[in-house]
């Protein structure tokens, strides 16, 4: 009787947990056809959640190593989309001229993929980051969880100031779109 009650309990608590998760669910467009994404992009004035990356030699990076720093998180599916590749180039020049301010691209592309992409393309003023073995696409609530491109990280961008809180957010409406580079390059600079 004990473990019934126990089993009863826990998966309550388990499809409540569920429940709220899915509720948040957030939808975004790929060239117009609906896409979802696990949840919504965490709230501006809110800690950044934590995270540990992986670079493009195979270690681990966290958030904290770059804390006292502002960081843009540039969020996107591969480096080998034409979007993609735009928005790390932007990045890429516009990290020359910001002061105290480290530019993460994030992807689930292989970390080979990532070395071969920034060697080849001249990407050396961003760090370039996989989300191919960590949960940080849930944690921001930006891995698509339907259409063929089920499982990759939708096209966002977050700023988050040196104290680590968020002052910046836009989960880009179409994935086929570049981001508002000007509006995440205006909150590091106010």
């Amino acid at each position: 009787m004990f473990s019934k009650i126990v089993f009863s309990t826990l998966f309550f608590f388990s499809a409540c947990g569920f429940a709220q998760n899915t509720q948040t669910a957030n939808t975004v467009l790929m060239k117009g056809q609906p896409v979802h994404t696990y949840s919504r992009l965490p709230e501006v004035n809110k800690p950044a959640p934590r995270f540990i990356l992986t670079d493009v030699n195979m270690n681990d990076q966290s958030l904290d190593a770059y804390k006292g720093r502002y960081i843009i998180l540039n969020i996107f599916p591969s480096v080998d989309t034409g979007v993609c590749s735009a928005s790390v180039h932007h990045f890429n020049e516009e990290a020359a001229n910001l002061p105290n301010t480290v530019v993460l691209c994030i992807s689930k592309d292989l970390p080979f993929a990532q070395k071969r992409f920034c060697g080849a393309e001249g990407i050396d003023r961003v760090v370039i980051l996989s989300d191919f073995r960590s949960d940080f696409g849930w944690n921001y609530g930006v891995e698509m969880i339907d259409s063929p491109m089920k499982g990759l990280l939708s096209r966002a961008v977050v700023v988050i100031d040196p104290s680590g809180k968020i002052i910046y957010e836009e989960q880009v409406p179409d994935i086929s779109q570049e981001p508002n580079y000007e509006a995440a390059i205006r909150a590091v600079k106010q």
